[in-house]
């Protein structure tokens, strides 16, 4: 469902003159974004057809945001921060960083963030988690730098954490120190000690592939192997709690509950050790074999994995 309206409490809001840079300037590069997404799309039924988050300007007319929000989208709409509108055009997903590009389809005066150094930026740094202007963004700092594992088939092996959490972090920009974009935001989580958390996709991450991703729509790189099911970690055991219609693992007849015991016969008790030990097999396309324990019973199973891409529907222009 699309995001409403919000504003961040005032105490967490950031105040400018906390920041060397043109704080305000910095904000009106991020825009709210709303997607449409056909009812017959693959992500649909996990992710809805209407969907709503942030995006920021990176160059003339190029936004960059999370890719969740604009998988097989067939209309999107930017709301920019002096409340004009623009529609835009998915031009790039990348399932292996989860980030995505939308080009504007409307002459807009922006500016633009330019990329900073996420590997450069420190624990404790001040930073803010912005949305479309101040009342909507948040005054953070990082607080890890860690791996992370996602339970639909995803793995950072470096992401940025911040707190205080952003109460819609999907697309936010993280601000650097200096005014530079240092991530993406994907996710709220609740933090081992309380309170929540943002997970941050690290912008180091999108440098190496971005022309590739403007010129094809896709990283010049082998697609990982994809089998299409969701998993969680539970009492160091990894559960399949989801299998997604028609996916490589429910051709191979995985089930929710089945508990995946080892890849090509390497224990795994993580899911990043699960999704790495898939990764390490080679590209999609690749055999996959499996050890699974069901009903009492441990058995192998092989699934061919696919290029999860394959399975999405492509963008249009209308």
């Amino acid at each position: 469902m699309p995001i409403p309206e919000y504003t961040v409490p005032a105490a967490f809001q950031p105040k400018v003159e906390d920041y060397p840079y043109a704080l305000d300037s910095a904000l009106a590069s991020v825009v709210a974004l709303r997607a449409k997404i056909p009812g017959d799309a693959f992500t649909a039924e996990i992710l809805g057809t209407e969907r709503a988050g942030h995006g920021v300007f990176i160059d003339d007319g190029l936004i960059l945001t999370i890719g969740y929000l604009i998988t097989e989208a067939e209309e999107i709409w930017l709301t920019l921060h002096d409340g004009r509108t623009a529609p835009g055009f998915v031009l790039a997903f990348d399932n292996e960083t989860g980030f995505g590009l939308v080009q504007a389809l409307a002459k807009v005066d922006v500016p633009s963030l330019p990329l900073g150094s996420s590997a450069d930026v420190d624990l404790g740094e001040r930073v803010v988690v912005g949305g479309a202007g101040r009342e909507q963004s948040v005054a953070a700092r990082i607080v890890a730098k860690q791996e992370f594992a996602g339970y639909w088939e995803y793995l950072l092996d470096e992401a940025l954490f911040t707190a205080p959490a952003h109460p819609h972090w999907g697309g936010t920009a993280l601000i650097g120190p200096g005014g530079e974009l240092l991530g993406i935001g994907s996710l709220q989580l609740e933090a081992a000690r309380g309170g929540n958390l943002n997970m941050i996709v690290p912008i180091d991450l999108l440098k190496p592939i971005l022309d590739d991703l403007r010129k094809s729509g896709r990283a010049n790189r082998p697609a990982r192997p994809w089998l299409g099911f969701y998993a969680s970690e539970m009492e160091e055991r990894i559960v399949i709690v989801g299998v997604a219609a028609g996916a490589p693992a429910s051709r191979a007849g995985l089930q929710p509950g089945d508990i995946v015991v080892a890849v090509r016969g390497q224990e795994v008790r993580t899911l990043a050790s699960l999704w790495r030990a898939i990764r390490e097999l080679g590209a999609a396309g690749v055999e996959v074999p499996l050890t699974l324990f069901r009903g009492g019973d441990m058995f192998d199973v092989s699934v061919r994995s696919g290029d999860r891409a394959s399975f999405l529907k492509r963008p249009r222009i209308h």
